[in-house]
């Protein structure tokens, strides 16, 4: 009887400890599960519910306390926090310079260098009629193709370098299909036709003051060559290397706090870089939208596909409506029925993708910040001076 009740009693003790240790396990999953939900999440730490979770990459990076329990961003960034943003701007805003830089010191020292071989190669032949040619001909959209792949895809290198993005983080592509695509091109087409109109009413309000817009491209490649280059060089590489770098690069690095301050920031960038009044009209329009959905995807290859597209039937449709009156009616009239049905599209697009709002503490992480960040707002200094430069120039 003694061995019986003794067996129970060693049973009924195990089992007593089995379930304080399981009730111990609970409690402690609990608490860990209660500090976990008090820490923001850090790839949303402002939890902002219209932005697109993923694309703004790890926040901790920026401010490492939002790894702590029970931390709260505050409403206006400290000095540590600031600076980490600040640094990011910062990039963003050298990638641009560099840009800048890097294109016209290449680009004419690459004519200056044609220009002069072929003044020791000829030596009768003038100065003047040399330039013509090289303008007429295929060596300048050549030269000129050639120095935006090299600036755009090197400076994108140094860009991802900076920022530890990832190649394939740029064509990871989520929720988009053939259906996605015409929806987007019928848009884009629809922003390139609103671009124009607009377009149109700057350039009469300049041309009173005797100032025109539109920058001077009679002469420019008229050979086959020529325009075989330049339609390859527009309609396939340009929006290839330019999504890389904008969309790819800056983008990303503008977007570490608020998305709807790197949407727009790009595309005035993208606006910028064009380098003309008129240009800078239709990419910045464009580039918001192209903004909008690289973001909702977290790819460029929805952005690609779409510039590609806006490229190849602008290129078709200035060549087309050069025929006759006839042949510039008929395209009228088909750039209406697509600009009407790209209304309709973006009305249901902007029913479920509307651009990300931004919070008030979003706000004071935005502009206020990129704008104390001098090479952010030298670059932004630079390009605008070379387009007033390039306007009164003109005169």
């Amino acid at each position: 009887m003694s061995e019986f009740t003794d067996t129970e009693n060693r049973t009924e003790i195990a089992a007593l400890s089995h379930e304080v240790y399981r009730l111990t396990k609970q409690l402690e999953e609990q608490e860990q599960r209660r500090i976990t939900d008090a820490m923001p999440d850090k790839y949303d730490p402002f939890a902002n519910p219209t932005e697109y979770k993923g694309f703004c990459g790890d926040y901790s990076k920026i401010d490492p306390r939002i790894t702590e329990a029970g931390y709260e961003i505050p409403l206006e960034p400290d000095y540590t926090e600031r600076k980490n943003l600040k640094r990011a701007y910062r990039k963003s805003g050298w990638l641009m310079i560099f840009q800048f830089v890097l294109s016209n010191i290449l680009g004419g020292l690459t004519v200056q260098l044609i220009l002069w071989l072929m003044t020791m190669l000829n030596p009768a032949a003038n100065g003047t009629a040399v330039g013509d040619y090289i303008r007429s001909s295929s060596i300048l959209v050549s030269i000129n193709m050639m120095t935006y792949i090299i600036c755009n895809v090197g400076i994108a290198a140094i860009g991802m370098k900076w920022g530890g993005i990832k190649y394939t983080s740029l064509v990871r592509t989520k929720d988009f299909g053939i259906g996605r695509a015409f929806q987007y091109c019928m848009i884009a087409l629809l922003m390139w036709t609103i671009s124009l109109y607009i377009k149109t009413g700057v350039s009469n309000i300049f041309l009173q003051y005797g100032i025109d817009i539109v920058p001077d491209m009679s002469g420019v490649a008229n050979t086959h060559l020529g325009k075989t280059v330049n339609i390859l060089y527009t309609c396939m590489l340009a929006p290839l290397t330019e999504e890389l770098f904008f969309r790819g690069v800056l983008l990303r690095t503008l977007a570490k706090s608020n998305q709807r301050f790197a949407i727009f920031a790009s595309a005035f960038f993208f606006g910028l870089v064009h380098g003309n009044l008129q240009q800078f009209i239709i990419a910045f329009l464009l580039g918001i939208f192209l903004a909008h959905i690289t973001i909702k995807h977290g790819s460029i290859i929805p952005s690609v596909i779409v510039h590609m597209f806006i490229n190849i039937v602008t290129s078709i449709i200035g060549a087309v409506a050069g025929i006759s009156t006839a042949a510039s009616l008929i395209c009228y009239l088909i750039l209406l029925a697509a600009a009407l049905l790209g209304m309709i599209l973006l009305l249901v697009f902007l029913s479920r993708d509307k651009l990300p709002s931004t919070t008030p503490k979003q706000a004071r992480r935005g502009v206020l910040v990129a704008a104390g960040s001098l090479p952010f707002s030298g670059a932004v200094i630079i390009y605008i001076v070379y387009i007033i430069y390039r306007l009164i120039a003109k005169r």
